[in-house]
């Protein structure tokens, strides 16, 4: 597990991480999100131990990265998947961190074979694509067989297989018990993947829930319903438009779309008038629409209501024309 207690990080003024409280468990997937400078990659160099807090503290197990004596045995990480010597080979860089700490080199072969870089193990990594090096940063992260796990973007340069890969892997290590925290900005793969999520703004925790428990919360969340009698629809919608929290859409003659309330409260409302449905069901929210909703203050390089240039003109007003 991983432990954060009041971790806290400062750049003079600046600061960059304020005061993060929470436990990373084990036998999850966590995802990290926040908009760009929310001070994700501070918080996991931290983690690591490659930046020393100003106050707080970041745990593994219960003890500081700094004080594991083995730590790849204990922790894998990839925050930067080109930190390593471009002409040593992918098997090279990789035997090299084994016998650091103390891993059998026969090891290396398994993570290369695991990661699908054995055909190019004695390539130079300098002439690998991006996609290739997260592999190769995936199998260092993998090479001592660790019980928390910590990747930042790691399906960064990858194609939809690798991609797809990457989320059966991630999912399998936290099935077997490990703690998998990792960040990205694909929000649609995040929700295929991530059991737990973090989100942070501007160094702050603004969410730290199950992924269901913050789907459900948000005010995207809605309730679809289809009855044959238009008669019966008008009624309905009468009744619901009656309750100042509730939203209603319509959907041609015989669907509505219903937000601010829950599938029950609708079912029961539709019983209770004696309206027949031909459907009834909960709409979740898109884990983007959630994100947008809890970081729409917290955005550090917002565009706002910016135009392209030409955009919002008639041809006839365009430049040249």
């Amino acid at each position: 597990m991983i432990t954060l207690r009041g971790l806290t990080k400062r750049y003079g003024d600046t600061v960059a991480v304020a005061g993060l409280t929470l436990d990373i468990k084990e036998g999850r997937v966590t995802g990290f999100l926040g908009p760009n400078g929310a001070g994700k990659s501070t918080t996991m160099r931290m983690i690591l131990g490659l930046d020393h807090p100003t106050e707080g503290e970041a745990l593994i197990d219960g003890r500081p990265y700094s004080s594991l004596r083995h730590p790849l045995r204990e922790v894998g990480a990839l925050l930067d998947a080109k930190a390593l010597h471009p002409a040593r080979s992918a098997r090279s860089h990789l035997v090299a961190q084994a016998r650091s700490n103390g891993i059998p080199v026969s090891r290396v072969d398994d993570v290369l074979e695991t990661v699908g870089l054995a055909k190019v193990a004695r390539r130079r990594a300098g002439t690998f694509s991006l996609g290739m090096h997260q592999r190769l940063g995936v199998a260092g992260a993998l090479l001592g067989d660790p019980q928390v796990l910590v990747f930042d973007e790691p399906v960064n340069g990858l194609d939809p297989d690798g991609v797809r890969w990457i989320r059966k892997l991630v999912r399998s290590q936290a099935a077997e018990g490990r703690t998998v925290f990792l960040s990205s900005h694909l929000m649609s793969e995040m929700q295929l993947t991530a059991d737990e999520l973090v989100i942070i703004g501007k160094g702050e925790l603004l969410a730290n829930a199950p992924m269901a428990d913050l789907l459900a919360g948000s005010s995207s969340a809605s309730v679809r319903v289809r009855t044959p009698s238009v008669d019966a629809l008008r009624m309905l919608v009468d009744r619901l438009m009656s309750y100042s929290e509730v939203s209603v859409e319509r959907l041609g003659d015989e669907g509505i779309v219903v937000r601010g309330t829950s599938v029950e409260e609708v079912g029961d409302l539709a019983h209770h008038l004696g309206v027949r449905l031909h459907e009834l069901c909960a709409v979740s929210a898109s884990l983007e629409q959630a994100y947008m909703e809890l970081t729409a203050q917290s955005v550090e390089y917002g565009t706002g209501n910016a135009t392209f240039p030409g955009q919002g003109l008639m041809p006839a007003q365009k430049a040249g024309a």
